[in-house]
Order: structure tokens, then sequence, then C-alpha cells
């Protein structure tokens, strides 16, 4: 009896810690651009946004090793490249190979947890179909020899465009041409708890519909009541292209006769700039596309027929790859440009409230830092980085005590609490530092001080704690320390 109690209350744990996780939502990190960050500054834009999530668009070992110094905080998806697909496809040694290269030896201290295997096979390589199912097999046996099966799920993303008819959700289905390739993934992904990945581009759905669907509605945007998107079959109302598409990716799959498999949007986003027949393509757009989507996503529901399944998504893309070939919409989804600078206004956080001091702290000048070094530092805060230093001029509230390391905190500060929500970060030569403790002295109010009269309230940073539906660190400490007490006093 004891160990039925036992495993019951284990269920209970787990399930419990599984809905604190909540939705998430991720950024893809492609590299086909001119003034490529070094892995360290990649990883240290990550950090500083709070970004939990990314998609690697290959299986860099450079990126990957940058990526172990992050106290596994970072979950990674890295991929096989479309040109590896069929080599490992046909040969179970290369699929060990690659395992051995990519994963083994960098877990655990590199937190990757999905292979995503080509990127679209079925409609950018189709002759590569045939290998498709079979690569990811042997990629999976190998992940068994290194028992890392666990942790490490495989899957292929797939493009909308294998869903000819999208609306209405409930009567779409695959293309029946792909029929036996597309129930052999769904086998696989069955079979070993792993998930399905969709890429799933509203831009697209909206710009070849030619006028049938609002941009409103690819926006996320509040409908008139007379433009109100509804399946007829089903009587679901639709408040976005994007619950549609993933409701009509859900259909799809049901035809198979398959119990749910979850998906996960790997890639999804909107185009900041486009050529002369690209009008949609615009800051604004891809501000309020990706803005909404983040707090859509991080509501933790899912689509009309699926409201339980959260819709995790990554989105496309963190850096503009200036590289690409094609129009120039395909090099314009990144919300940074390389040197870190955002192109718009975008956060993580759906919060909409909080202080800069309930957030992130203040920056200030490290004690016994190099002189020389905090007045390179106070000149560029005070010049290019555009910090307000009014209060610590002569005779202003901030000016005393009259030293290089009053008036650098100052300035770091408030260029911090300006600027972290679009890239900011507290470093300036390694001369900054973060601290909980409020610097304001008397009428010396610093930015981002509760207490603050000229401050006011400022913009969250990147990404909170947790999102709305998730458990902080903390929580989820709370959460198994209630359950292993409840265990224990049942079992005894």
């Amino acid at each position: 009896m004891r160990r039925e109690i036992l495993f019951g209350c284990l269920l209970l744990m787990f399930g419990s810690l599984s809905i604190a996780l909540g939705a998430f939502v991720g950024i893809n990190i492609g590299t086909d651009l001119l003034n490529l960050p070094s892995p360290e500054q990649v990883v240290a834009i990550l950090r500083s946004h709070q970004i939990t999530h990314v998609r690697l668009f290959d299986a860099d070992n450079h990126l990957l090793s940058a990526l172990s110094d992050t106290d596994t905080e970072i979950e990674v998806m890295i991929s096989v490249t479309n040109e590896e697909v069929l080599r490992i496809g046909q040969s179970p040694a290369a699929a060990a190979a690659w395992i051995n290269k990519n994963v083994a030896a960098f877990v655990p201290s590199t937190n990757i947890t999905a292979i995503a295997v080509g990127s679209e096979v079925l409609s950018t390589i189709p002759h590569a179909a045939p290998v498709l199912v079979p690569a990811m097999k042997n990629l999976h046996k190998s992940l068994v020899s290194s028992n890392l099966n666990s942790q490490v799920k495989v899957s292929t993303p797939l493009s909308m465009d294998l869903i000819p008819k999208p609306f209405p959700p409930s009567a779409a289905t695959f293309n029946s041409s792909w029929d036996s390739i597309i129930s052999g993934v769904l086998d696989f992904l069955k079979s070993t708890d792993s998930f399905f990945m969709l890429n799933a581009y509203p831009y697209f759905g909206y710009v070849q519909s030619s006028g049938i669907f609002p941009i409103e509605y690819a926006l996320f945007q509040p409908l008139s009541p007379v433009k109100q998107i509804v399946d007829p079959n089903t009587l679901f109302h639709y408040d976005s292209m994007f619950d549609a598409m993933v409701d009509a990716t859900y259909n799809s799959i049901s035809a198979y006769n398959i119990s749910v498999i979850p998906i996960v949007v790997t890639e999804t986003g909107w185009p900041w700039a486009g050529g002369a027949n690209e009008q949609d393509a615009t800051v604004e757009n891809a501000e309020t596309f990706n803005n909404n989507l983040i707090k859509r996503v991080l509501n933790g529901s899912g689509p009309p027929s699926q409201p339980a399944i959260p819709m995790n998504t990554y989105i496309y893309e963190l850096f503009n790859e200036d590289k690409k070939p094609g129009p120039l919409s395909e090099k314009s989804y990144g919300v940074y440009f390389s040197n870190g600078s955002s192109v718009y206004r975008f956060s993580l956080d759906t919060s909409g409230g909080a202080t800069a001091n309930a957030t992130g702290g203040f920056c200030v000048a490290k004690k016994g830092a190099d002189t020389s070094s905090l007045q390179d530092g106070l000149n560029w805060a005070c010049g290019p980085g555009q910090a307000n230093c009014s209060a610590i001029q002569s005779g202003q509230p901030c000016y005393m005590p009259d030293t290089i390391e009053n008036h650098a905190s100052y300035a770091y500060n408030d260029y911090y609490q300006k600027m972290r929500s679009v890239g900011g970060t507290c470093d300036f030569g390694g001369t900054a530092m973060i601290t909980t403790v409020d610097p304001s002295n008397g009428s010396c109010i610093f930015t981002g001080s509760t207490n603050s009269s000229i401050g006011g309230t400022l913009t969250p940073a990147f990404g909170p704690e947790g999102p709305p539906g998730n458990a902080s660190p903390s929580q989820l400490l709370d959460i198994v320390v209630l359950l292993l007490a409840t265990l224990v006093l049942m079992i005894v």
C-alpha cells in the first residue's frame, strides 16, 4: 500500500512542477550576418535579457561551449543541418558520431534539451524525405546508448506549407502526398514522448490571404464585431491567426488517429523592413506582433481546441541575418542588431508596471575600481550613453561627495535604468556592479528609486523572474518541500 501511495505522491509532485513551470518564449539564433558577435558576446546578450530558451540552426561547438557557463538556466535546442540529414539518415555510425561530438561532449554543463533534425525538410529538400525518419531514429538510438534520451528529445521542424488549407482549422489536413512520411514522424514522436515542431508565420498567412483576413488578426490585435473569425464547424472564435495555425496543425495531426502530441512553435516572427512590394514589413508591425505574441504565449493557455496545452514558441530571430539571400524582409527579422542594440522596444515581461528597483536593482561603480577607467565610463555614460547627468553637476543634489566613484555611480545607474529594457547592461569595462541597496542619499535620488520623484516608473527589464503562470525558483522549492512533507506524513 505504501508503494502505491509513494508512486501516487511522486506523480502529484512532478505533475505540480510541470504545471508550475508553465509556458515559455525562446528565440532563434542565426549566424548568417557580417558582424557576428563572438559566442561570449551572444551569451552575454542572452543573459542580460534573461532569455531562457534558445534554438541554434546548427550545433556550433564554440557557442555550445560559451553556453556551458550559464549555470544551465538557458535551455538549448540544437539542430542537424539540412546538409547533414542524408548522411545521418543513411548511417547509424554517423548519427552516433554526431551525438558524441555535439551532445555528449557538452551535457550536462550545457543544458541541451532538444535536437531539431533539419529545417522544413519536406518543403525545402524533398529528396531527403525518405531518410528523415531514419535520421531521427538513428539519433534517438544514439541518445539511448549515451543514456541521454530522457533529457534530449528529437523532432523535426515542419512548415505550415504542408497544410494547403489551414482555415477553417477544424477541416485542416496535411498534404496527402506526404502521408507516409508524416505518419512515420508522428509515430516516432509519440513513441519517444517528444513534441511536434511547427514553423508558423502569420506574416506570410496575412500577405498571402490577399486581404481576406484583417491585419489586426495577424498582429494579435482586437477585432471589431464585424470582423470576428469563427470556425463554422466548431464555432470556436479565433482572436489571432497564430492560434488558428496551431489549431490547424492539431487537427491535421488528429487525422492520423494519434493521441495529442504537444506542438512547439520553433519559428515565428515578423520582418521590420522590406522592399517596395513588402509594405507590411514595418518596424511598427514587427514590434506589435512580437510583443503581443509574447503576451499571448505567456498567458499559458493553448489554442481553442487544446486550451490546456501551452503554445511554447521560439521567435525568429535574435539578430538580423544580413548575408541571407532573398528579399530585404528575409534579412530583417532580428530583434537586435549585431552590436546588441535593439531594433525596437521588445520585452518578455508582461507585468507592465514594475519599477526598476523591483526588477533589476541599481548599477553602481565598483569599490576600488581604477580611477581612469571610471572616468572613461562616466564620460561615455554622460556622452554617447545619453544618461541624464545634470544631477551631478556643481550645485546639484548629487554633486557631493565630489568623487569620480560617486558621479560614475549616478551616471551608470541612470543609463542602466533607462536602457536595460532595450539591451543596456551594467558593465562599463568591468567597473560597474548591480546592487539591491538603494544608493540614494538625502536629496540625491537615484533613477529607479521607489522614493524617486524624478525617475518615475520605468519600462521593466527584458525578462521577468517568472512570467505569469510560472513559479519562481523559490516558489518551486516551496512546492517541492510541501509535497515531500505530505509524502512523508502519508507513508509514516
